[in-house]
């Protein structure tokens, strides 16, 4: 279920926190009160709930509680117990296309044999829960690596560019949600082909955090 970001102004006291707290840059400041500016850019962590002092945060399709810590402090020093609320729809057992493991990119050798003559997918790993047919329609008959550039430490650039340096590749998809955290994957991949001297066919596709593919 999608959690949409809400902000009642009558409790708002206009601090500002949640706005720092803010890394997407969806919440701002307007007329001294916090508002929800890129809706579309929540990635629904709720790093924002912690830090309001009066509640006024909250967001739909989600149970949230926030718990002052046993010291009692306010603020950041608050912690978050969030409970999703149970889905209803029944979804079909889907057969796996992943063909190989490990499958981060953190995580897997730089030449390892399924490499070779590869169809390679470089994706942000949220995009697999974002788009419902991705085993079908971008992990068949490729080998898939996975991350996450705003949680993972570092930048792929030097690893990928030792993947492609060090390995004979067909093609590379890029696959990226449409959030501005993402851009870091796609730059990272670029920057890798351009530092391995070689010419490799690349596609990028972006989906939206409603499940479609932007063109």
């Amino acid at each position: 279920m999608s959690k949409k970001i809400k902000i009642d102004q009558d409790k708002c006291v206009g601090c500002g926190l949640c706005v720092t707290a803010c890394h997407e840059s969806v919440i701002g400041m307007v007329e001294g009160k916090a508002t929800v500016l890129n809706e579309n850019y929540c990635d629904g962590l709720g790093n924002c709930l912690p830090v309001c002092p009066t509640k006024a945060i909250s967001f739909e399709g989600v149970e949230v509680e926030v718990q002052p810590l046993a010291c009692g402090c306010p603020g950041t020093h608050s912690k978050m117990i969030e409970r999703d609320v149970p889905q209803q729809d029944t979804v079909a057992t889907q057969a796996t296309h992943l063909n190989q493991w490990p499958v981060q990119i953190k995580l897997v050798p730089v030449n390892a044999p399924y490499f070779q003559n590869a169809k390679l997918l470089i994706s942000a790993d949220c995009c697999a829960y974002a788009y419902g047919n991705f085993h079908n329609d971008y992990m068949k008959n490729r080998i898939t690596l996975i991350g996450c550039p705003k949680l993972d430490d570092g930048d792929y650039t030097e690893k990928l560019t030792e993947i492609i340096k060090t390995n004979e590749l067909k093609s590379i998809v890029i696959a990226r949600m449409s959030v501005p955290c993402c851009a870091g994957l796609e730059n990272a991949v670029k920057n890798a082909l351009l530092k391995s001297g070689k010419m490799i066919p690349f596609q990028i596709v972006t989906i939206s955090t409603e499940g479609e593919i932007n063109t």
